[in-house]
């Protein structure tokens, strides 16, 4: 039987996989597609509601903020989570040393790594609390790791920077819309929004704290950057927009136009109803692998890794079941739309 949630979801999606493959591209709802094709039919017939709309990039920036526990004044959007990290890697001084987790996702390292000024320094995640030491000056990590799940325990990361005077850069791309996330304990978070937001590529989201908001310089401000966008189309601009939004890059509209019926959804169901949901699921896997014989990387995530089994996933792509191989490991993730159906699918497909 399937779980309540599913059920009531189900409605809102036209997939016609076994899709368990959200952690790589979330399915779009059928009313996140309405608004892309809304938008493009208006911009292939030359109306001006072709351009796109900042007042619904602005309900989106708000509707994050909710969903991440901050106020709307402190998100930026922009289109590539690595854009954000980069703002926060040239803020930092020539010798300043970066702690990143070892094998964490490469958007939250290489912009430290390719300024060559800065010490980069790699521990193991479980150990990247103990760690953090006088020197670092940041600490840049996941919240869940994009390959096989493993969350982070970020208070203790959290208490340590907080110890050593260092700043945080919290990647929530992983987490955001299945697990319940507050970015506000630190300076920095940054979220793509095509995966468990269930948008598209081109919109992303930075949160920089209060007390972090003079440690940026918006090196690609634009006119969207100014307080007052409409009087800064032409030559400098008058004044920097207050708070986050100085660090906005000029939307994508379309993806923008996708999300805010996406991200309604979630504030729908609720994010603690989606993590139950996602979770139940993944512990179903995780039990049925086990009588199965194989061995996940341990964890209670909505993300699960079966290391030795990456050969599998071209031929069940075949039968119609969507999944992933990273880093050597067969990847499965289970969202809101996901049935315990599917998962006895994939089950019965490794068996």
């Amino acid at each position: 039987m399937d779980l309540p949630l599913a059920e009531a979801a189900r409605a809102e999606f036209a997939h016609s996989t076994t899709y368990l493959n959200t952690a790589t591209y979330g399915v779009l709802p059928r009313s996140a597609v309405a608004a892309v094709r809304e938008l493009s039919e208006a911009a292939g017939t030359g109306l001006p509601d072709g351009s796109g709309d900042f007042d619904r990039v602005n309900r989106v920036r708000a509707a994050f903020a909710r969903l991440v526990g901050v106020a709307a004044d402190r998100v930026a959007v922009g289109s590539a989570v690595a854009t954000h990290v980069g703002l926060v890697s040239a803020s930092l001084p020539a010798g300043a040393e970066v702690l990143c987790a070892e094998g964490d996702f490469a958007s939250v390292i290489n912009p430290f790594v390719v300024r060559g000024d800065l010490k980069v320094r790699f521990a193991p995640l479980e150990s990247l609390a103990e760690a953090v030491g006088p020197d670092t000056a940041l600490v840049s990590l996941s919240a869940v790791q994009s390959a096989d799940g493993r969350t982070a325990d970020l208070a203790a990361v959290r208490a340590a920077a907080t110890a050593h005077g260092a700043r945080m850069l919290v990647d929530a791309t992983q987490a955001a819309g299945w697990l319940p996330f507050d970015a506000s304990p630190y300076e920095y978070t940054v979220t793509a929004g095509y995966k468990w937001l269930l948008g598209t590529r081109g919109a992303s989201y930075l949160t920089v704290s209060e007390e972090a908001d003079d440690t940026l310089t918006p090196l690609h401000a634009g006119w969207v950057a100014a307080e007052s966008m409409w009087d800064a189309t032409y030559g400098p601009m008058p004044q920097l927009a207050r708070g986050a939004r100085k660090f906005d890059e000029s939307p994508a509209f379309l993806a923008y136009h996708a999300a805010e019926p996406s991200l309604a959804l979630l504030e729908r169901v609720g994010i603690e109803a989606v993590y139950a949901h996602d979770t139940a699921l993944a512990a179903r896997y995780r039990a049925g692998l086990a009588r199965l014989g194989h061995e996940p990387v341990p964890g209670d995530s909505a993300i699960v890794s079966v290391p030795g089994l990456a050969d599998r996933q071209p031929a069940l792509l075949a039968a119609g079941i969507a999944t992933s191989a990273r880093a050597g490991a067969l990847r499965a993730s289970f969202h809101l739309y996901t049935t315990e159906a599917d998962v006895d699918r994939l089950l019965d497909a490794l068996s």
